[in-house]
């Protein structure tokens, strides 16, 4: 290559990228014009890849972390012959284009997670390497290496100052992750000024402390030292690589090195003298020189290459190990082991009953050993959310020389363990099992308290967004965890989980809905599940009694009904208070008053219904409805309608025993009876 030609071509990254803002009115180019040289040598001398099989199982990724800078992957995508045209990046940001503001997965071939987020894109790649080096341990064999690639991802300042890519970078250098390479864009600007306000301290040492390996390019511009630098981050195996590149915000244009070139567009004037600075035609916009172009397409040959030399060792290695190989193709192409729910625990009639959590904690372990993608932990909480997966070993790095070689819970500490520890790291956690998810061949899960669901609202939002498959468990709640107090008792989190749009959040009420709700979980393929579970005991139901907990599906169910079926009043629930709602409807049966009784553990299930099947659930012409939820009453005027009631939580918790604190807050058969006589009366005297 000559050096005029790399200039070229990293000019045409440029300026393709600039004119795309520009065009659009609206944008960030001043990543694009100081990152396109470490981008360059990225793309062209290092990633495999192949531009016409963007979903190739064994190719590198690439995260842009630092997503505002979208031109920039964009000019790269379509310059190295992926499906996106000229005509596709000249209707950057506009409506319907395969060239949105900001990364979406799904919506543009070669992007592998939705970035803006800051610090999000940077945590999904430690899931991504934690995917490969997991998937390699557990099928890799002596001269077999069927899987095998590295992660990269391009950050920013702004990403390295978020919490989450912290929490992130610490584990992965205690994993020792050492396919996981950063590009630091480190310009010294963000989007309202310099980082001397706000960011002075030593990147390099953070992340050596970490446990990384980190080297400095002076001169983003030098292709050969950063050419070197991931060279040497290729090299090392114990150790993630950071690789601090100096860059220019702005580079070549009027505001260089100022805030003013980070989020808006240069302008007509500022875009000529940049061009000019830099050497490269001012007219016509979009120009895309054919050396250039033709040098940037070798990616499609090269990528050929390296999936037909692929195939060749998947064949060879399927002929020696042809169950391995199934397995793993099964998992890649994301399809269920076929009876994989054979073991699936059905839970005896028990008037003490079960701990929500405890149930889900048994059926996780009964389909585990048939469900080899089932991948997950918790934030620290494993004995408390019970999510363990026995005797499926530890992802750890290997203990020094001559210590236990045993995990935890007697596993091992192979790379192919399926138990992964994030420790008190929940942002980080839904991030990283966004990563898994988006690498493929997993279903990822997490586990924490609902409180701290919290702390991972902005991962599962952008798992919904993309459609990910992701379960993530949330144990302990409501304020009947009890002596924790209110800091620990969840109290709005359902209502905020319900109002992300593409999750599915389900709260069953015993041991055989927590069963039929990981079932659901397992199925659905196209968006992240949430589960919610109880920390108290609650009955397990007599289901030749009450309907058949397969009702959970439908996301609402009538679980017993008037002889007639024609109520006069209908008591709602989910979860715990469901056997509270059972419990007064037999007191008010007794009373004579026609009841049914609805279980309602999944709103967004019960939403995929067809309307008469909804009405068949909640007739529209019994307006007597009362609903009954250890939550803000937010979100369920849809389900009670206007002449309805509902009791719920509308104040923090307390510390307090759990019987003590749902007797002082109403949550007694007493208390539901009394509601529903004066709801009927309300409604006699309409």
């Amino acid at each position: 290559m000559s050096a005029e030609l790399d200039q070229q071509c990293v000019n045409t990254i440029r300026f393709l990228s600039v004119d795309m803002v520009q065009k659009a009115d609206s944008g960030h180019p001043g990543l694009p014009l100081g990152a396109a040289p470490m981008a360059y040598a990225l793309w062209t001398r290092w990633l495999k890849c192949n531009p016409h099989n963007p979903g190739w199982v064994d190719r590198d990724r690439f995260v842009l972390s630092a997503g505002h800078g979208s031109a920039l992957l964009y000019s790269l995508l379509y310059l190295t012959g992926y499906d996106l045209s000229l005509d596709d990046i000249k209707q950057f940001r506009q409506w319907d284009s395969k060239a949105p503001g900001h990364p979406e997965r799904g919506h543009t071939p070669g992007v592998e997670t939705t970035t803006g987020p800051l610090g999000q894109g940077m945590a999904n790649a430690v899931g991504m390497a934690m995917a490969e080096a997991q998937l390699a341990a557990r099928y890799n064999r002596p001269g077999h290496a069927v899987i095998d690639h590295h992660t990269y991802a391009l950050v920013s300042d702004g990403d390295l100052m978020e919490g989450v890519a912290s929490e992130a970078a610490s584990l992965a250098g205690h994993l020792q992750l050492g396919k996981l390479t950063c590009l630091y864009d480190d310009n010294h600007v963000t989007l309202s000024a310099g980082t001397d306000i706000t960011f002075s301290e030593d990147r390099a040492a953070r992340f050596e402390a970490y446990g990384w390996r980190t080297v400095r390019v002076t001169d983003g511009n030098d292709l050969a030292a950063i050419d070197a630098a991931l060279k040497a981050a290729r090299a090392e195996t114990a150790r993630p690589s950071l690789i601090l590149v100096r860059t220019h915000l702005g580079y070549g244009s009027p505001e260089q090195d100022s805030f003013k070139a980070h989020g808006s567009p240069l302008g007509v004037d500022d875009v000529r003298a940049t061009k000019q600075k830099l050497g490269w035609p001012t007219e016509p916009a979009f120009l895309i020189p054919d050396a250039a172009l033709a040098h940037f397409r070798e990616a499609v040959q090269r990528g050929a290459q390296h999936e037909a030399a692929w195939n060749e060792r998947v064949a060879a290695y399927a002929k020696v190990f042809p169950e391995l190989a199934r397995e793993l193709q099964g998992r890649l192409r994301d399809e269920l082991p076929p009876g994989w729910d054979r073991d699936m625990p059905a839970f005896p009639v028990d008037a003490k009953g079960l701990a929500t959590r405890d149930a889900a904690g048994k059926v996780m372990n009964a389909i585990a050993p048939s469900l080899p993608a089932l991948c997950g932990g918790s934030a620290d909480l494993d004995p408390s959310t019970k999510t363990a997966l026995k005797g499926q070993g530890d992802f750890n790095p290997p203990p020094p020389q001559g210590e236990d070689q045993q995990g935890s819970d007697g596993g091992g500490w192979s790379r192919a363990g399926r138990n992964l520890h994030f420790g008190v790291r929940e942002h980080a956690m839904g991030a990283i099992a966004n990563g898994l998810a988006a690498h493929g061949g997993f279903i990822p899960f997490t586990a924490t308290f609902l409180i701290f669901s919290d702390y991972m609202r902005p991962p599962m939002r952008l798992a919904a967004l993309m459609g990910l498959h992701a379960v993530n468990v949330f144990t302990h709640d409501s304020i009947a965890l009890g002596e924790d107090g209110p800091t620990h008792q969840p109290v709005e989190q359902l209502a905020n989980l319900r109002a992300i749009p593409g999750l599915t959040v389900i709260r069953p009420c015993d041991a055989n809905e927590t069963a039929a709700a990981w079932k659901v979980a397992v199925e659905t393929r196209d968006r992240p599940v949430v589960l919610v579970l109880t920390r108290q005991v609650l009955p397990t139901l007599d289901r030749k009694r009450y309907a058949s907990a397969d009702g959970l599906r439908h996301g609402a169910y009538a679980l017993s009904d008037a002889p007639d079926g024609k109520p006069d009043l209908i008591l709602i629930a989910s979860g715990s208070e469901v056997s509270l709602i059972v419990a007064a409807a037999e007191r008010l049966r007794a009373q004579g008053i026609a009841v049914r009784c609805v279980s309602m553990p999944s709103w967004e299930l019960f939403e995929a219904l067809p309307q008469a099947a909804r009405d068949a659930v909640l007739p529209p012409s019994v307006g007597a409805r009362l609903a009954v939820e250890l939550g803000v009453r937010q979100g369920w005027e849809r389900y009670i309608g206007a002449h309805g009631d509902m009791l719920g939580v509308e104040r923090f918790g307390a510390s307090a025993p759990a019987d003590v604190l749902l007797r002082e807050y109403g949550f007694t058969v007493d208390n539901v009876c009394k509601r529903a006589e004066a709801l009927l009366t309300r409604h006699a005297l309409r």
